[in-house]
């Protein structure tokens, strides 16, 4: 970019141009010039609050979206998000960004089973900023732990982070926790759905689409304390048929009966080598442990949303997206007697082939 004086920079390429070099240094994995580059900026008198949610959280997306589309190994992007994390702990010593303590109390954790802890420590970041003495517990926090720690710190409110939706009945039993011992639940995160859909359902007592919209609501007015006796509203009665917990209890058997039945009905599978019959079990687990969650939901969308997102990575990585509906209709097949699982199941499959309608077939 040219940065002679008959090229005056614009308000949006001054603004990007950190994001860049943040992203130079993060997938070059220079964790030095990341914190470097983070402190000058603060030096230099940029605000903290833009410089976690504008430059290292777009950063971040872009790792997620990188590692996506096959550019970006998991291991890169394990270095890269540790980058991330670490250049977040350099800015929170930095004296721009020590806000002394002039509101309540908030514990801010993953739920159990959930290792994406970024996003959450981003939120406590900007809580602190925001004058709120925050209890950062980190990712994979278990619930009878986090109820321990609520007693011991009467916390004014809880906010859980999730970003895997097969962790939302997970969330739901914290939400549970947490409320019956009177500590209100605000919950953000891409596993509840766009628009926050599921927070409702889970009874969440807020819902925010990022860390400055979880801030500005926090902001506005105390979460209202559940009563002691909070009594859960039976908002999910289609669990009564057990179609969530007999495919849940049962989904280790069902990868192995599946993968047998892909190897009988497609002599190419069992040419895989051990790597390809590796990342294929992974991806029959994935897919179960995702039905089961919209089996606990109720929701067809939360399916598709994933086999279509499943199916776009692995066209990223060779595998046509053809190879995806057998296995949904074995799948099926297995499950005949579980009706919303089947109903499930062919919505994942009429999604799969209006967006990619190629012959079915495995392809090694």
């Amino acid at each position: 970019m040219s940065t002679s004086p008959t090229h005056r920079l614009s308000d949006a390429e001054r603004a990007e141009r950190p994001v860049e070099l943040l992203w130079n240094a993060v997938s070059a994995g220079d964790e030095y010039a990341a914190a470097d580059l983070l402190l000058r900026l603060l030096d230099e008198g940029a605000d903290p609050e833009s410089i976690l949610l504008d430059v290292i959280a777009r950063v971040q997306g872009r790792v997620g979206e990188e590692w996506a589309a096959n550019r970006m190994s998991v291991a890169q992007e394990h270095a890269a998000t540790a980058i991330n994390e670490r250049a977040v702990a350099a800015l929170s010593t930095h004296p721009a960004a020590r806000t002394a303590a002039t509101r309540g109390r908030i514990t801010v954790a993953c739920v159990d089973g959930e290792w994406h802890g970024l996003p959450a420590r981003l939120l406590a970041e900007v809580l602190k900023l925001r004058g709120w003495r925050v209890d950062y517990l980190g990712p994979q926090v278990p619930t009878p732990h986090l109820i321990v720690h609520l007693h011991r710190t009467s916390a004014d409110a809880v906010a859980l982070s999730s970003s895997i939706p097969t962790r939302l009945p997970t969330a739901h039993a914290a939400i549970t926790a947490c409320q019956a011992i009177g500590v209100p639940v605000l919950v953000g995160g891409a596993a509840f759905g766009p628009g926050g859909r599921y927070a409702k359902p889970l009874n969440a007592d807020a819902w925010a689409p990022d860390a400055r919209a979880a801030a500005d609501l926090l902001a506005r007015e105390p979460l209202p304390r559940p009563q002691p006796d909070h009594q859960q509203l039976d908002d999910l009665p289609h669990l009564a048929d057990q179609e969530y917990t007999l495919v849940s209890r049962s989904s280790s058997s069902l990868v192995r009966e599946v993968f047998t039945a892909l190897e009988d009905a497609f002599p190419a599978v069992r040419a895989y080598d051990d790597v390809q019959r590796e990342r294929t079990a992974e991806d029959l687990a994935h897919i179960v442990n995702h039905l089961a969650t919209a089996l606990y939901l109720d929701d067809e969308e939360l399916f598709t949303r994933f086999v279509a997102w499943t199916a776009r990575v692995l066209a990223a990585r060779g595998v046509p997206a053809s190879s995806l509906p057998p296995a949904l209709e074995l799948l099926a097949r297995e499950l005949k007697d579980f009706p919303r699982a089947v109903r499930i199941l062919g919505a994942g499959i009429r999604a799969l082939v209006t967006d990619h309608p190629t012959p079915a077939g495995i392809t090694a």
